[in-house]
């Protein structure tokens, strides 16, 4: 297991080869990553504990535990501890530096 502190929490990569990748990821209460998208990762969010709230192009949605999503490539997304901390998986394909960021909190580019 490799652990990667982030600004809003830090993720826990469980397993990656080159057909998935699976985090477990800890979002602090208050924190959200970057807004982005994915030209080709896919993922799917499974919510451990807690309430994640997910901005989806213009949409926000809350996920309670024990919901899933699957986010495709090209979906504009941003994950938020809106209600708390949360943990959740992140099964994706195996493009980890597929990142296109729109906006972020804590100037990464």
């Amino acid at each position: 297991m490799i652990k990667i502190d982030k600004p809003w929490g830090f993720e826990e990569i469980l397993e990656t080869n080159d057909n998935y990748t699976v985090k477990r990821l800890t979002m602090y209460n208050g924190h959200k990553c970057s807004l982005q998208y994915h030209n080709y990762k896919k993922e799917t969010i499974y919510v451990l504990s807690g309430k994640l709230c997910i901005h989806l192009n213009d949409k926000e949605i809350t996920y309670n535990e024990g919901d899933i999503i699957t986010i495709d490539p090209t979906v504009i997304h941003r994950m938020e501890g809106k209600f708390g901390d949360v943990v959740y998986l992140e099964c994706s394909t195996s493009q980890l530096d597929d990142v296109i960021r729109i906006k972020d909190d804590y100037d990464r580019k």
